[in-house]
Formats: C-alpha cells, sequence, structure tokens
C-alpha cells in the first residue's frame, strides 16, 4: 500500500476530527504525494526492466564452452524431466499391454545376443592374429613392417632360396594364369609371416606377358613385393650344381632343405594334367630333381571320391617347405600344406 493510499483511509477514517486548515491542506499535499508515486513506481518499473533484460543477455551469452546458459538450463530441465520419468515406481508401467512387454523383452534379448556375438568375434580375431603372426601384435604397424623387411633382407644373403620358373606360361589359358597369381600372393603373404622366410625369386617373367598384368590386377601392391623379377631362365641364373627341381614325379624324397641349395618350383597350372612336365625340364639341363616326402610320412585314406594326388599349388609346396625349415618336421610341415581333400593323411592318424 503507498503513502497517498495510507493518507486517504486515514482521512476517510478521521475526516470529521479535522480542522478546518487540516481539510485546506491534506488536498495539495495528496497531489504532492501521488505525484512523488508515480515517479517511484516509474523508476521502479525502469529498473525492474532492466534487470529483466540483463537477465536475459546473462542467459543468452555463450560461456567458457561456447554454450549458453538457457541452452543450460533447458538440459537440466531435461535432465530432471527424464530423472522423473526414471524415478516412477514399477506399478506406472502397468498401463503396457502384455503384448507390447513381449515384444520389449525379444528385443532386449536380441540386443544383447548380437553384443555377445560381437565380442565373441573380436577375441577370435584377436586370437588368429596372434597364432598366425608369429610376432608380437602390440607393435605399431610401421614397426611390423620394418620388421618384416629386415627378416626378407636378410633372407637374401643368408637364407634359403627359392625360384618360381614361370617359364611355361605361355600356353595357359587366362583362368589358369588367374589361378597362378593368387597363390603368388598366397605364397608371398606366408613368406612374410615366416620367422625364417625364404628369399623368392621368380624367373622367366616379363613385364609384358599377361600373367605380369594379372599379377598386377589381382595382387595390391605387386609391384613393390619384396623378391626378385628377372627375364632369365633359373638354369642360366644359379650355378647347376646348386639347383634342386621340386617336382612329384621325381623318384628321390626330399630329406632335408639346405641353405646352400637353390629350390624350383614349376609355375604351371595345368588343368588338362599333362604328366612329367616339370620332370622333363629338370633332366634336359641335368638337374637334381626331388619331391616332397609324401609316401614316407603318409599314407592313403579310403573315401567315397577314391581320389589320390599328390600334386599341390605352389602356395602349399612352400607352406610344406616353410614349415619345415622351422620346425625340422616332416609330418608336421605336411599336415600343414596337405589338406585332406588330396586322399593322403598322416599314419599316425591312421593308426
Amino acid at each position: 500500500m503507498s503513502l497517498q493510499q495510507g493518507i486517504i483511509i486515514a482521512w476517510r477514517c478521521q475526516g470529521p476530527c479535522l480542522s478546518s486548515e487540516e481539510r485546506i491542506w491534506l488536498p495539495s499535499y495528496l497531489k504532492r504525494t501521488k505525484r512523488m508515486d508515480w515517479k517511484l513506481e516509474g523508476s521502479a518499473e525502469q529498473t525492474e526492466s532492466q534487470e529483466l533484460q540483463e537477465h536475459e543477455l546473462a542467459l543468452d551469452s555463450p560461456g567458457e564452452d561456447g554454450v549458453s546458459e538457457s541452452f543450460r538450463l533447458l538440459q537440466i530441465d531435461v535432465g530432471c524431466e527424464h530423472w522423473e520419468q526414471e524415478a516412477l515406481p514399477t506399478g506406472s508401467a502397468a498401463w503396457c499391454s502384455k503384448n507390447v512387454r513381449r515384444k520389449q523383452r525379444h528385443w532386449e534379448k536380441i540386443v544383447a545376443a548380437k553384443k555377445s556375438k560381437r565380442k565373441q568375434e573380436k577375441e577370435r580375431r584377436k586370437a588368429k592374429r596372434v597364432e598366425n603372426s608369429g610376432i608380437y601384435p602390440q607393435h605399431s604397424k610401421r614397426f611390423l613392417r620394418s620388421l618384416i623387411k629386415e627378416r626378407l633382407l636378410e633372407a637374401k644373403h643368408s637364407g634359403p632360396r627359392l625360384c618360381i620358373d614361370l617359364s611355361m606360361t605361355n600356353h595357359m589359358s587366362k583362368k589358369e594364369l588367374s589361378r597362378l597369381a593368387g597363390q603368388i600372393r598366397r605364397l608371398y603373404g606366408s613368406n612374410k609371416k615366416a620367422e625364417r622366410p625364404f628369399w623368392i625369386c621368380l624367373t622367366g617373367f616379363t613385364t609384358d606377358s599377361p600373367l605380369y598384368e594379372e599379377c598386377l590386377r589381382m595382387n595390391d601392391g605387386f609391384s613393390s613385393y619384396l623378391l626378385d623379377i628377372t627375364e632369365e631362365d633359373c638354369f642360366s641364373l644359379f650355378p647347376l650344381e646348386t639347383l634342386v627341381y621340386l617336382t612329384p614325379d621325381s623318384e628321390h624324397a626330399l630329406a632335408n632343405v639346405d641353405v646352400d641349395k637353390v629350390y624350383i618350383l614349376g609355375g604351371l597350372v595345368d588343368e588338362s594334367i599333362q604328366k612329367k612336365v616339370t620332370l622333363q625340364k629338370a633332366q634336359e639341363h641335368s638337374v637334381k630333381t626331388a619331391r616332397l616326402p609324401i609316401q614316407e610320412y603318409m599314407v592313403k585314406c579310403q573315401s567315397g571320391k577314391n581320389y589320390h594326388s599328390e600334386i599341390l599349388t605352389i602356395n602349399q609346396v612352400f607352406d610344406i617347405l616353410s614349415t619345415y625349415f622351422e620346425t625340422q618336421n616332416w609330418p608336421e610341415a605336411l599336415k600343414k600344406g596337405v589338406c585332406s581333400r588330396k586322399g593322403y593323411v598322416l599314419q599316425n592318424s591312421v593308426e
């Protein structure tokens, strides 16, 4: 209540008791107090409007992290609303139908199963990397690349050599060339993972041949492979007494892998199965031949197809040589390279 309202109430209550001078003086006084009340109300309204404007500016102005105060208050309101929803008693969800609750439980089971499956798959891939890499997986990729490069370059000077004779690819079809390019890729990948790698040389390999184009098309980074590529024939590139041509038609079983020898694999994918092609080529140049000791450590297994073959791809032969060079164990090496589809199993497994 303002001062003027109080005086008016007092005047009305005590009007008859006032003197004539007070009756004359009071109206003028009321006019002055009324003007004072207007000024006070105007200043109060101005002060209140200024405070509101300052408060709005404070809300709209961004803070230290670039978020306005009004947005913070909005987040607080949303958080409070979410908290109130979570704080509701369990009985408040009773309005949902049984069908809705059943679907919700079914969906939660599906999500939990997917999370569990992803976790198991991640652990399986991690275990597989540790098992197949042969190196410590905690190192960086740059360190691993440098380590692989160092091992391969060391094998070039002190390790065993493996030549892939590619001089017989002139009469191969495009499909056979594609299969051979894939075998070269797998062979090189296995050699990179080996703790004691071979130094690989592709002989009789011209850069304008269809096989070279197929290798570039199928094998990423083929031009940067750490191996030797030459157009020369393997028989003119190395001394003949150091060469051993590996062919399944040889009469002599390979007994050991010697670092002083150069082992030759015939780069031939022949779907027509022409026999003794590599053996005849080795005999023409008076080069020693050898076969993998499959007959000495493995036996034929009975199957519905009754199929038995000692002809392996070049990457399978290399896996056997590489495993034996590291383990000095022929049964373990043959088990890795000779699959059951070839019709051979280890003698111990039959017993």
